[in-house]
């Protein structure tokens, strides 16, 4: 097992690895930038070097200034968590040229999933369900029109280096496909250094499913069952579930399955997810695999009773998975509470928090690196804290969320949590029966 692992990452997932990491008896170093030098996962940890002044670029992001901060603190191992690093093959590759194991996928695997054209293809020739399209990237408009006309409209391009819904465009005639062509390629161009498209049938009224699985060195994969995150605006979630009110279980043990075959294709090993989008028939269709723990992680934690950070450091050093699935024995959602104003476009609200209270009580979970006191740097993502309610049903959960967000008080900075609270409510959303448009119509006016 690892001596001293660093955590490549800031905020409340680093003070998560942190607390598995001191049960393990794990020594911990933390990275920080100069905005982040009052926040918790610095004090918490064994040892905290600061890497660089606030821009993501030359701290969270810089390779040689984190490897130096392991190499000087005799770390044998770095977590980096989600986001920033966590899917950089070639931070994995270095990591392993300096000796260090990186706690996730190799840069083969990351680069295998990492493209999405080639992720697709990968995910076809195991036998996993994939959404139609083009094989591969798009060599010009007409091919686009041409199979957008054999597969039948509404259809989307995509980019192939692409997330967080940038360089996607949807196209439900032939004469906007050069527009939305052109758009998305700038975008993507602009975005990822990569302007490279590809094409899908665009799947109507469609819920955002992913399946977690974890693999281990030996080529094992098992898997934890589902998460329903439908609950997105502009393609970013606010709101998980487990199980997903629409999955039953013969569903879930064939999504758990084909799952299970795509990560098995590349040997992989760490946590993952593979996510699929699921029509309003039940069909199940490949859109795309994490090669890194998720932010939403913990409400599969809660309803199966395993530690996924714990399984990941396990999984690094060499320890063989057991191989059985893992089926929710309960329900659990996450509600991300972001510094940001919902009532004006959700525009991040950075600032010092003046006063906080976090909820308590049986099944609830606070994921949080923040308190009073505290100011939040308008340097990086605006998620401060992530609320977990654990029930027997669905409906327990939804009364208990509404009471835990009732009980959170933060003051000084605008927060997500009175559109939490309204979400609450909703009567769509009670039902279960909603889509990935959910959010779209949804009035925000009046929170």
């Amino acid at each position: 097992m690892f001596k001293k692992i660093l955590i490549a990452n800031r905020g409340e997932i680093a003070l998560r690895i942190i607390r598995t990491c001191r049960e393990m008896g794990i020594k911990t170093v933390a990275v920080y930038s100069t905005a982040d030098r009052e926040s918790l996962h610095v004090r918490f940890a064994d040892e905290a070097v600061c890497i660089g002044p606030a821009a993501s670029r030359q701290s969270y992001l810089s390779i040689p200034n984190i490897i130096s901060a392991a190499e000087i603190t005799n770390a044998d191992a770095i977590h980096p968590g989600y986001g920033f690093l966590s899917e950089n093959a070639e931070f994995s590759r270095i990591c392993a040229e300096y000796g260090i194991k990186f706690i996730g996928a190799t840069a083969d695997q990351i680069n295998s999933m990492g493209d999405k054209a080639t992720a697709k293809a990968t995910m076809r020739d195991s036998g996993v369900p994939v959404i139609p399209g083009s094989d591969g990237l798009l060599e010009s408009v007409e091919e686009g029109i041409r199979l957008s006309n054999e597969m039948g409209y509404p259809v989307i391009v995509k980019a192939t280096a692409g997330g967080g819904g940038r360089g996607m465009r949807i196209i439900h005639k032939a004469e906007d496909f050069q527009k939305a062509w052109d758009d998305a390629k700038m975008e993507s161009g602009a975005a990822f250094g990569n302007d490279g498209l590809y094409l899908e049938k665009f799947i109507e009224e469609p819920r955002h499913i992913e399946i977690q699985i974890v693999g281990d060195q030996n080529g094992r994969v098992c898997h934890l069952s589902e998460r329903d995150c439908s609950i997105q605006r502009r393609h970013q979630k606010l709101v998980e579930e487990t199980p997903s009110p629409i999955v039953t279980q013969e569903l879930r043990e064939k999504m758990g399955e084909a799952a299970i075959k795509g990560a098995e294709a590349i040997g992989y090993e760490g946590a993952g997810t593979i996510e699929f989008l699921v029509d309003k028939h039940g069909k199940f269709y490949f859109m795309e695999m994490n090669t890194r723990i998720q932010v939403e992680h913990p409400i599969t934690e809660e309803v199966t009773d395993f530690d996924l950070i714990k399984e990941q450091i396990k999984v690094a050093a060499g320890v063989p998975i057991s191989g059985k699935n893992y089926f929710p024995k309960l329900y659990a959602m996450e509600c991300r509470i972001n510094a940001e104003d919902p009532k004006n476009n959700f525009r991040p609200s950075p600032g010092k928090i003046t006063n906080l209270h976090f909820p308590g009580g049986h099944g609830v979970r606070i994921d949080s690196h923040v308190y009073a006191g505290y100011t939040i740097p308008s340097n990086y993502d605006s998620m401060i804290a992530k609320l977990i309610v654990t029930g027997q049903s669905r409906a327990e959960v939804l009364t208990r969320m509404k009471r835990a967000l009732q009980e959170f008080v933060i003051e000084g900075i605008k927060t997500t949590i009175p559109f939490h609270i309204k979400l609450m409510d909703d009567e769509i959303f009670k039902s279960g029966l909603f889509t990935t448009a959910f959010l779209d119509t949804f009035d925000f006016s009046d929170l």
